[in-house]
């Protein structure tokens, strides 16, 4: 019965090995990529959403004891107070539009007390890979514009140091108002908020995301395709052994090639003809 090939060892395997590269496909690797180019596409809303909503004050859109999260992140807050330039810290080892930066990261005590983390944007390096000069923040009361960000994690979280390369200033490996806080002894709100162009004590404003939507919803059609080409090769393959001729069928095994020497031992045998 042509079925029986279907319970052949070399077959079940690969019945196995192409399900299951079809079940992943279709119930893990496209929903992943759904699910990104899903969360991509919340993210560059919330980013559109911000970049054109009006800025409104820190305590409303940030209540106190809480940080900046997916819902609020890159929104614009107004903030009056003072900075610290004394507790400034710069952050080390940054990328901007390619080039390599310091960002300067200045603590900023509010009209209420509360001390927040303004990043003031970026400073190129210098020969030396060192800061090149940069100006000190305003003295004095400052009302500022700044968009709330959420603080990052070094995963080996190393404190901030000093050494020759920013004229002994204290550098943080991260961007995170929790080692500026400790380097500086301050009890500093979670987050930190980036200057915009034109606000007071800014220096080269940091560039703003790009609201791209990203590979994911292709990667997620092409594991579709994936699993649909090998389930349709599988087909191909089956309904190919079930008619006559197949390549599992025992007529068409392929034929066990002569050696040499049995090819020349019959030649001698027709030129000899039969012994008697």
């Amino acid at each position: 019965m042509r079925l029986r090939f279907l319970l052949r060892p070399g077959w079940l395997a690969l019945t196995a090995v192409v399900f299951t590269f079809a079940i992943c496909c279709f119930t893990l690797l496209a929903p992943w990529q759904f699910s990104r180019n899903a969360e991509r596409e919340q993210q560059n809303a919330a980013l559109t959403t911000s970049f054109t909503a009006a800025p409104v004050p820190l305590a409303q859109l940030l209540p106190p004891g809480t940080e900046p999260g997916q819902h609020t992140e890159w929104h614009l807050v107004s903030i009056s107070g003072q900075y610290l330039p004394d507790k400034e810290i710069v952050a080390r080892l940054r990328t901007v539009q390619g080039e390599g930066a310091y960002e300067v990261l200045t603590p900023l005590r509010t009209t209420d007390g509360t001390v927040v983390l303004i990043d003031r944007g970026y400073v190129g390096l210098d020969s030396k890979s060192g800061a090149l000069p940069y100006a000190p923040p305003p003295a004095g009361t400052v009302q500022v514009t700044a968009r709330a960000r959420a603080d990052e994690t070094d995963p080996k979280n190393r404190e901030a140091f000093a050494d020759a390369s920013t004229g002994g200033k204290l550098q943080s490996y991260v961007v995170d108002s929790r080692v500026v806080a400790r380097a500086g002894k301050l009890d500093i709100r979670p987050g930190y908020f980036q200057l915009d162009v034109g606000q007071p004590g800014v220096l080269a404003a940091l560039p703003l995301p790009q609201t791209d939507s990203g590979p994911f919803l292709s990667y997620a059609l092409q594991w579709i395709a994936f699993g649909t080409m090998a389930l349709l090769g599988w087909l191909y393959f089956t309904v190919r052994e079930l008619k006559p001729g197949g390549a599992l069928s025992a007529s068409s095994a392929p034929t066990r090639r002569r050696s040499v020497a049995e090819i020349l031992a019959e030649d001698e045998y027709a030129e000899s003809g039969p012994q008697r």
